[in-house]
C-alpha cells in the first residue's frame, strides 16, 4: 500500500466542478457563529458536489481570511447565497420543490438512519447555530427534522461534523454516483 500523490487523485477543475452534476442537495446555514464552521461546511459540500449553499443571519460570507483557512478553496467552487432572514431561503427552496430538512432534535425528529429520501428528491438542509440550533421560524417550515444518533454525554455535534455525516448519508441514500 502506498498513499496516492495529489495528481493521481484525478479531481475535477473548479471549472469542471461547476459544470459537473451535482447532488440535488442545498445547504442553509442558519446564523451560524463561526468563521471556520463555515469554511469546513464549504468544503464538505466541495467533497460531496452539493448544490449549492445560502448563508442567512450572521453567518459570516466569502472572501473572508477565517473561511478561507478551512475551505481551502471550496468558496470558489461551491456556489453560495446570501440571505438576510434564514426563512426567506427556506420559504424560496421549498417553493422551488425542495424538501426542507432541518438537523434538530425535536419532538418528531426521525433518526437520520431512518431518514428515506425518494431517489433525485431535492433537499434543502438547514444546519443552525452552534448556540441555539435551528431557528423556530425555519423548524415551522421544515418537512422533516433528522437528528444523528448520539451515544455520549452530549447532545450535539459540531456543525461542521453533522454536515459531513449527513451530507455522506444523503450521498449514499440518493446513490449519488459522480466519477470516483
Amino acid at each position: 500500500m502506498r498513499k496516492l500523490k495529489l495528481e493521481e487523485l484525478k479531481r475535477l477543475s473548479v471549472e469542471d466542478f461547476r459544470t459537473s452534476e451535482k447532488l440535488p442537495v442545498c445547504i442553509v446555514l442558519d446564523n451560524i457563529r463561526s468563521l471556520h464552521n463555515v469554511g469546513s461546511v464549504f468544503r464538505t459540500a466541495d467533497a460531496f458536489r452539493a448544490e449549492k449553499i445560502f448563508l442567512t443571519g450572521i453567518t459570516g460570507t466569502p472572501p473572508h481570511r477565517e473561511i478561507h483557512k478551512t475551505a481551502l478553496g471550496a468558496t470558489e467552487s461551491v456556489s453560495w447565497h446570501y440571505e438576510e432572514r434564514p426563512e426567506t431561503a427556506v420559504a424560496t427552496l421549498k417553493q422551488a420543490g425542495y424538501t426542507v430538512v432541518v438537523a434538530e432534535q425535536t419532538d418528531c425528529s426521525v433518526s437520520l438512519h431512518q431518514f428515506a429520501p425518494a431517489p433525485a428528491q431535492k433537499i434543502a438542509l438547514v444546519l443552525g447555530n452552534e448556540i441555539h440550533g435551528v431557528s423556530e421560524a425555519v423548524i415551522s417550515l421544515a418537512d422533516v427534522a433528522v437528528e444523528i444518533p448520539q451515544l455520549g454525554t452530549k447532545h450535539s455535534l459540531n456543525v461542521s461534523v453533522c454536515a459531513g455525516i449527513i451530507l455522506w448519508e444523503l450521498v449514499r441514500k440518493l446513490k449519488f454516483a459522480g466519477p470516483v
